[in-house]
């Protein structure tokens, strides 16, 4: 695909749809560069976390507000993982920014208008020479809404949180379902409500519901998708 050819692909939608994996994949087949909006506003969150601005669950938000020209985001690939790792001021932060104490604070967190206006400016930088794989809530909406491909993913909240749930008991984490399950219901209500950004479809947007599709069925999708387009 030669560079005049390249789109910008948008891929909004609920949490632990699986948008970052797809997204990934997406990339990779395309030869794009994969940026995980999601993983930005957890590494504020995480940021937050760690010098004081949030503390036992209670946001101030001009703490978290102050911290934000101290933070500086940066994605490196990593070969053995065949994504990219996120860090914060030079530190990787991959595994500390999907602990569930950073999910259940990242939705207040990326509703602060600050946060937002931060790394959307941040966000359109990174894609301002198209060729980009972009996944997040606002993407097609407010990022990118001139995006040549704008996909909205949605699943079951009950098939989203047993994946999240694998996730994290892969990693040793102790949760529950029930747990998971009331975050993803609150973060898809706190998601959709937030006066800033909400989580909405792009009115010209095309719906991807894959509660029961696999990895390699999404990306027979896509190819339909792409063919309508380039």
């Amino acid at each position: 695909m030669s560079t005049n050819q390249k789109i910008v692909i948008a891929v909004d939608g609920f949490s632990s749809c699986g948008k970052s994996t797809f997204a990934k994949t997406i990339a990779a087949k395309l030869g794009y560069i994969f940026i995980d909006t999601g993983a930005m506003y957890r590494a504020v969150t995480l940021y937050a976390i760690e010098h004081g601005a949030i503390r036992s669950g209670m946001i101030d938000q001009k703490a978290v507000v102050a911290l934000l020209d101290e933070i500086e985001i940066s994605f490196r690939f990593n070969p053995q993982r065949g994504a990219s790792d996120i860090y914060v001021n030079g530190e990787l932060v991959e595994d500390k920014i999907r602990t569930i104490e950073v999910s259940n604070m990242v939705s207040p967190v990326s509703a602060i208008a600050e946060v937002r206006r931060k790394l959307v400016a941040m966000q359109q930088a990174m894609g301002r020479d198209r060729g980009v794989v972009m996944d997040g809530r606002d993407i097609g909406t407010v990022v990118f809404p001139n995006a040549e491909l704008k996909i909205f993913m949605t699943a079951d909240p009950k098939v989203r949180a047993q994946r999240r749930y694998d996730e994290l008991t892969a990693k040793g984490d102790h949760v529950t379902m029930e747990e998971i399950e009331r975050n993803i219901r609150e973060r898809d209500t706190a998601d959709m409500n937030r006066a800033i950004s909400p989580l909405r479809q792009a009115a010209d947007a095309v719906v991807l519901d894959n509660s029961h599709m696999t990895v390699g069925e999404q990306m027979q999708w896509l190819d339909r998708e792409l063919a309508k387009r380039l």
